[in-house]
């Protein structure tokens, strides 16, 4: 009995050392992939994780999922990536909250550098300071003199703690050195809606959800945030927040894919290279640029420098984020 114990064993060693071969996944995958966005759906991240999943489709033959898990400012949706099965199923799409949550959250369910695997990054768009349509100021130069004399009781619209627009917002107060009131919404629809209605005054807004907004008038736009103007043409006139007077000004959201920590080398590397083609696919890229994203084509889409990247933005948002005393909880 002893002996038929050992060699039940022995085959079961053997067989888990040949699931962690590359053979054993040559036909991965065999099964639809999902791509968990941690926001609401028709927000910006949506956007773009849905467009991705599309362009996914060919390289992978497989069905790519979109699935919705928003709340805390993306910590759930991430949280739930970092404890799913490590087989290359489950993947996460997150934007530049995933560096910025350390400094955030006294606490976070996962562990940013040590329990996911780097995918790539996929795009970078620029974002956009709008204000509401009855604001007197025509340009940023008036802008920028009304807030000082206003200070405190400015209004400054976010998509909730830990977004891209509440961080946008964050950049932007230090730069001007006068203090706002941030309002926070629970997502980027109602906070716009209240900005088109006058309820708010400002909003630092990613480009893919304000051009709308903007080519029908229903807000003003002083600025965008990139280091160089941007090509898209609701955009081409707006200058660079630099341009006007706020040296060194700079804020892109990027977006990122990842796995769960332990997912196999060779499904790694296969979603890497499908990435890679997705990036390539021209429809795909029409469909960003005309959200004003720009796909990424530098060394951050290789998995190592993505993770790098990921670490120096960590660090740069530490430092805003402490100097500014915001904290999610």
């Amino acid at each position: 009995m002893g002996i038929l114990k050992q060699g039940a064993a022995a085959a079961a060693i053997g067989l888990i050392a040949a699931s962690s071969t590359p053979s054993a996944w040559a036909e991965f995958p065999e099964k639809p992939i999902t791509l968990v966005v941690p926001f609401s759906a028709g927000g910006p991240s949506d956007k773009i994780a849905r467009d991705l999943a599309e362009a996914l489709r060919k390289p992978l033959a497989q069905t790519v999922i979109v699935d919705n898990t928003a709340g805390a400012g993306g910590t759930i949706g991430a949280a739930r990536v970092a404890r799913a099965a490590p087989d290359g199923y489950t993947l996460l799409v997150h934007h530049i909250g995933i560096s910025t949550a350390p400094a955030l959250y006294k606490k976070l369910p996962y562990k940013t550098l040590e329990d996911f695997e780097y995918l790539g990054l996929i795009n970078e768009a620029p974002s956009t300071l709008i204000g509401k349509p009855g604001l007197a100021a025509q340009h940023f130069a008036d802008l920028r003199q009304w807030i000082s004399a206003n200070e405190g009781k400015v209004n400054i619209a976010n998509a909730g703690v830990g977004s891209a627009s509440h961080l946008c917002g964050l950049v932007l107060q230090a730069s001007l050195q006068s203090k706002m009131t941030f309002v926070p919404y629970k997502g980027t629809a109602p906070a716009m809606t209240d900005l088109m209605g006058g309820q708010v005054d400002l909003m630092c807004e990613q480009a893919t959800n304000a051009v709308p907004q903007i080519e029908a008038r229903k807000v003003k736009l002083y600025g965008v945030t990139s280091k160089q103007r941007t090509t898209l043409p609701a955009l081409a006139q707006a200058p660079t927040l630099e341009e006007v007077g706020l040296a060194g000004f700079e804020m892109t959201v990027w977006h990122g894919v990842y796995a769960p920590k332990g997912t196999p080398a060779p499904v790694l590397a296969k979603l890497n290279a499908a990435i890679r083609v997705a990036l390539k696919d021209p429809e795909l890229i029409q469909r960003e640029e005309a959200l004003g994203v720009r796909v990424v084509t530098d060394a951050r889409l290789e998995p190592a420098e993505h993770k790098k990247y990921v670490e120096s933005e960590m660090r740069r948002w530490a430092k805003i984020i402490k100097d500014s005393g915001e904290t999610a909880d």
